[in-house]
Protein backbone atom coordinates (compact mmCIF):
# COMPACT_ATOMS: atom_id res chain seq x y z
CA UNK A 1 0.00 0.00 0.00
CA UNK A 2 1.00 4.08 -0.50
CA UNK A 3 1.96 5.54 2.76
CA UNK A 4 0.27 8.71 3.10
CA UNK A 5 1.58 11.56 5.49
CA UNK A 6 -1.18 13.44 6.54
CA UNK A 7 -0.50 16.76 8.09
CA UNK A 8 -2.81 19.18 9.99
CA UNK A 9 -1.58 22.98 10.06
CA UNK A 10 -1.98 25.55 12.22
CA UNK A 11 -1.66 24.61 15.64
CA UNK A 12 -2.27 27.09 18.18
CA UNK A 13 -4.03 29.65 16.22
CA UNK A 14 -6.93 29.63 17.96
CA UNK A 15 -8.97 27.09 20.49
CA UNK A 16 -11.51 25.73 17.80
CA UNK A 17 -8.34 25.29 15.41
CA UNK A 18 -6.16 23.37 18.10
CA UNK A 19 -9.79 21.51 19.37
CA UNK A 20 -10.05 20.33 16.29
CA UNK A 21 -6.61 18.93 15.74
CA UNK A 22 -6.45 17.27 18.40
CA UNK A 23 -9.09 15.34 18.40
CA UNK A 24 -7.81 13.97 14.80
CA UNK A 25 -4.09 13.20 16.63
CA UNK A 26 -5.42 11.55 19.54
CA UNK A 27 -7.65 9.43 17.28
CA UNK A 28 -4.25 8.33 14.91
CA UNK A 29 -5.99 9.83 12.50
CA UNK A 30 -3.14 12.03 11.19
CA UNK A 31 0.61 11.58 10.86
CA UNK A 32 2.15 15.24 11.78
CA UNK A 33 0.71 18.30 13.03
CA UNK A 34 2.26 21.80 12.21
CA UNK A 35 2.26 24.35 15.64
CA UNK A 36 2.11 27.81 15.54
CA UNK A 37 4.12 29.14 18.45
CA UNK A 38 3.49 32.69 18.36
CA UNK A 39 -0.22 32.32 18.28
CA UNK A 40 -3.10 32.71 21.47
CA UNK A 41 -4.03 29.01 21.64
CA UNK A 42 -0.24 27.46 22.01
CA UNK A 43 1.00 27.75 25.38
CA UNK A 44 -2.48 26.49 27.08
CA UNK A 45 -2.71 23.32 24.87
CA UNK A 46 0.97 22.59 23.74
CA UNK A 47 1.39 19.75 26.28
CA UNK A 48 -1.91 18.09 25.28
CA UNK A 49 -0.73 17.50 21.69
CA UNK A 50 2.82 16.26 23.10
CA UNK A 51 1.11 13.35 24.25
CA UNK A 52 -0.64 12.18 21.31
CA UNK A 53 1.77 9.35 19.15
CA UNK A 54 1.29 12.11 16.11
CA UNK A 55 4.94 13.80 14.61
CA UNK A 56 5.07 17.74 15.45
CA UNK A 57 6.61 20.44 13.95
CA UNK A 58 7.14 24.19 13.86
CA UNK A 59 4.75 25.86 11.46
CA UNK A 60 7.27 29.04 11.23
CA UNK A 61 4.56 32.00 11.70
CA UNK A 62 5.76 35.20 9.90
CA UNK A 63 2.24 36.69 8.88
CA UNK A 64 -0.04 36.59 11.79
CA UNK A 65 0.27 38.32 15.21
CA UNK A 66 3.01 39.55 16.70
CA UNK A 67 7.10 38.23 17.11
CA UNK A 68 8.29 36.33 19.72
CA UNK A 69 11.79 38.19 19.72
CA UNK A 70 12.45 41.23 20.58
CA UNK A 71 14.77 42.24 17.95
CA UNK A 72 12.14 41.32 15.20
CA UNK A 73 8.88 43.40 17.43
CA UNK A 74 11.29 46.45 17.15
CA UNK A 75 10.89 46.36 13.50
CA UNK A 76 7.28 44.97 13.12
CA UNK A 77 5.29 44.90 16.06
CA UNK A 78 2.47 43.29 14.22
CA UNK A 79 3.58 40.80 11.88
CA UNK A 80 2.73 41.97 8.08
CA UNK A 81 0.30 40.65 5.97
CA UNK A 82 1.40 37.74 3.03
CA UNK A 83 1.34 39.86 0.20
CA UNK A 84 3.61 42.50 1.92
CA UNK A 85 6.00 39.94 3.00
CA UNK A 86 6.67 38.43 -0.72
CA UNK A 87 7.01 41.82 -1.56
CA UNK A 88 9.51 42.58 0.60
CA UNK A 89 11.16 39.39 0.38
CA UNK A 90 11.69 39.83 -3.59
CA UNK A 91 13.13 43.06 -2.91
CA UNK A 92 15.36 41.75 -0.55
CA UNK A 93 14.43 44.08 2.00
CA UNK A 94 13.87 41.62 4.48
CA UNK A 95 15.27 42.35 8.09
CA UNK A 96 17.12 38.85 8.00
CA UNK A 97 18.95 39.45 11.18
CA UNK A 98 15.69 40.21 13.46
CA UNK A 99 14.61 37.61 11.61
CA UNK A 100 17.13 34.97 12.86
CA UNK A 101 16.37 35.86 15.88
CA UNK A 102 12.54 34.77 15.53
CA UNK A 103 13.32 31.70 14.30
CA UNK A 104 15.49 30.90 16.89
CA UNK A 105 12.75 32.45 19.10
CA UNK A 106 9.87 30.09 17.53
CA UNK A 107 12.32 27.15 17.99
CA UNK A 108 12.72 27.61 21.70
CA UNK A 109 9.27 28.10 22.08
CA UNK A 110 8.23 24.94 20.27
CA UNK A 111 11.34 22.95 22.74
CA UNK A 112 9.29 24.80 25.43
CA UNK A 113 6.44 23.72 24.97
CA UNK A 114 6.32 20.23 23.39
CA UNK A 115 9.35 19.33 25.59
CA UNK A 116 11.84 18.15 21.99
CA UNK A 117 12.63 19.71 18.86
CA UNK A 118 10.46 19.44 16.11
CA UNK A 119 10.51 17.03 14.00
CA UNK A 120 10.18 18.41 10.96
CA UNK A 121 9.96 22.71 9.98
CA UNK A 122 7.77 24.49 7.51
CA UNK A 123 5.98 27.84 6.91
CA UNK A 124 2.54 29.24 7.74
CA UNK A 125 1.19 30.27 3.99
CA UNK A 126 4.52 28.82 2.87
CA UNK A 127 6.43 31.96 4.22
CA UNK A 128 9.53 29.52 4.51
CA UNK A 129 10.30 29.17 0.76
CA UNK A 130 10.67 33.10 0.20
CA UNK A 131 14.39 34.56 -0.57
CA UNK A 132 15.93 35.28 2.51
CA UNK A 133 14.16 33.53 5.02
CA UNK A 134 15.11 29.94 3.28
CA UNK A 135 18.37 30.91 3.69
CA UNK A 136 17.93 31.13 7.35
CA UNK A 137 16.54 27.27 7.60
CA UNK A 138 18.84 25.20 9.45
CA UNK A 139 21.13 22.76 7.29
CA UNK A 140 20.11 19.22 9.41
CA UNK A 141 20.31 16.54 7.75
CA UNK A 142 18.27 15.00 10.65
CA UNK A 143 15.09 17.85 10.36
CA UNK A 144 13.05 17.33 7.51
CA UNK A 145 11.77 20.90 5.99
CA UNK A 146 8.43 21.27 3.60
CA UNK A 147 9.42 21.53 0.13
CA UNK A 148 7.22 23.65 -1.88
CA UNK A 149 8.46 23.19 -5.60
CA UNK A 150 6.85 20.49 -6.63
CA UNK A 151 2.86 20.86 -5.82
CA UNK A 152 0.47 17.88 -7.26
CA UNK A 153 -3.10 17.36 -7.82
CA UNK A 154 -5.64 18.08 -9.63
CA UNK A 155 -7.00 21.77 -10.37
CA UNK A 156 -6.23 25.29 -8.52
CA UNK A 157 -3.38 25.17 -11.33
CA UNK A 158 -2.77 28.71 -10.84
CA UNK A 159 -2.55 28.54 -6.89
CA UNK A 160 0.36 25.67 -7.18
CA UNK A 161 2.24 27.56 -10.00
CA UNK A 162 2.20 30.65 -7.09
CA UNK A 163 3.49 28.76 -4.78
CA UNK A 164 6.35 27.23 -6.33
CA UNK A 165 7.59 30.15 -8.31
CA UNK A 166 7.39 32.56 -5.38
CA UNK A 167 9.89 30.31 -3.32
CA UNK A 168 9.06 26.57 -3.59
CA UNK A 169 11.68 25.68 -6.66
CA UNK A 170 14.66 27.65 -5.19
CA UNK A 171 14.15 26.03 -1.63
CA UNK A 172 14.02 22.25 -3.59
CA UNK A 173 17.62 23.32 -4.81
CA UNK A 174 18.52 24.69 -1.35
CA UNK A 175 17.41 21.71 0.69
CA UNK A 176 18.92 19.34 -2.04
CA UNK A 177 22.54 21.22 -1.89
CA UNK A 178 22.48 21.39 2.06
CA UNK A 179 21.29 17.79 2.15
CA UNK A 180 18.28 17.84 4.38
CA UNK A 181 15.59 15.68 4.28
CA UNK A 182 12.43 16.52 2.58
CA UNK A 183 9.00 15.50 0.82
CA UNK A 184 9.52 15.19 -3.53
CA UNK A 185 5.92 16.46 -3.79
CA UNK A 186 3.17 17.97 -1.95
CA UNK A 187 -0.60 17.33 -2.01
CA UNK A 188 -3.64 19.65 -0.51
CA UNK A 189 -3.80 22.98 -2.39
CA UNK A 190 -7.14 24.17 -3.07
CA UNK A 191 -9.34 27.16 -2.84
CA UNK A 192 -10.80 26.82 0.76
CA UNK A 193 -14.01 27.83 -0.74
CA UNK A 194 -14.97 24.86 -2.63
CA UNK A 195 -17.59 22.74 -0.24
CA UNK A 196 -16.65 18.76 -1.70
CA UNK A 197 -13.91 17.96 0.55
CA UNK A 198 -14.12 14.48 -0.06
CA UNK A 199 -13.97 14.69 -4.24
CA UNK A 200 -10.84 16.72 -3.54
CA UNK A 201 -9.55 14.43 -1.23
CA UNK A 202 -9.97 11.35 -2.99
CA UNK A 203 -8.53 12.94 -6.63
CA UNK A 204 -5.69 13.72 -4.26
CA UNK A 205 -5.17 10.29 -2.61
CA UNK A 206 -5.18 8.81 -6.60
CA UNK A 207 -2.61 11.48 -7.60
CA UNK A 208 -0.16 10.25 -4.77
CA UNK A 209 2.99 8.88 -5.80
CA UNK A 210 3.23 4.73 -5.80
CA UNK A 211 6.53 5.49 -3.13
CA UNK A 212 3.75 7.73 -1.07
CA UNK A 213 3.79 11.20 -0.14
CA UNK A 214 2.50 14.55 1.69
CA UNK A 215 -0.65 15.77 2.44
CA UNK A 216 -1.64 18.93 4.24
CA UNK A 217 -4.35 20.26 5.86
CA UNK A 218 -6.64 22.61 8.36
CA UNK A 219 -9.19 21.20 10.28
CA UNK A 220 -10.53 22.74 13.21
CA UNK A 221 -13.86 22.84 14.91
CA UNK A 222 -16.76 25.06 13.74
CA UNK A 223 -16.42 27.40 16.81
CA UNK A 224 -13.59 29.32 14.51
CA UNK A 225 -16.44 31.00 12.52
CA UNK A 226 -16.86 34.17 14.62
CA UNK A 227 -13.03 34.33 14.81
CA UNK A 228 -12.04 36.55 11.98
CA UNK A 229 -10.46 33.06 10.36
CA UNK A 230 -10.86 33.88 6.90
CA UNK A 231 -11.29 29.59 6.51
CA UNK A 232 -12.66 28.99 9.00
CA UNK A 233 -15.90 26.95 7.25
CA UNK A 234 -13.20 24.62 5.37
CA UNK A 235 -11.45 23.77 8.66
CA UNK A 236 -14.39 22.53 9.98
CA UNK A 237 -15.50 20.60 6.70
CA UNK A 238 -12.14 18.80 6.74
CA UNK A 239 -12.34 18.31 10.03
CA UNK A 240 -16.11 16.54 9.66
CA UNK A 241 -14.38 14.43 6.79
CA UNK A 242 -11.47 13.28 8.99
CA UNK A 243 -13.57 12.52 11.89
CA UNK A 244 -16.06 10.05 9.18
CA UNK A 245 -16.09 6.90 8.01
CA UNK A 246 -15.73 8.15 4.72
CA UNK A 247 -12.38 9.19 5.24
CA UNK A 248 -11.09 5.72 5.92
CA UNK A 249 -13.24 3.81 3.06
CA UNK A 250 -11.42 6.43 0.83
CA UNK A 251 -7.69 5.29 2.18
CA UNK A 252 -8.60 1.68 1.49
CA UNK A 253 -9.97 1.72 -1.62
CA UNK A 254 -7.11 4.35 -3.07
CA UNK A 255 -5.14 1.26 -1.69
CA UNK A 256 -3.51 3.76 0.58
CA UNK A 257 -2.59 3.67 4.68
CA UNK A 258 -1.43 6.84 6.94
CA UNK A 259 2.18 6.60 7.75
CA UNK A 260 3.16 6.01 11.60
Amino acid sequence: MRALRLCADDFGLSLPVSRGILRLATRGRLSDVSCIVNAPDWPGRAHELAATPVRLGLHLNLTEGRPLSAALAAVWPQLPSLPRLIVLAHLHRLPLAALRDELDAQLAAFVAGCGRAPAHLDGHQHVHHLPGLRELLPARPGLPIRHTGRVLGPGFALKRALIAATGGRALGRRLEAQGNARNTQLLGVYDFVSTDYRGLFRRWLAALPQRGGLIFCHPGEAGAAGSGDAIAAARARELAYFDSADFDADLAAAGVRLAV
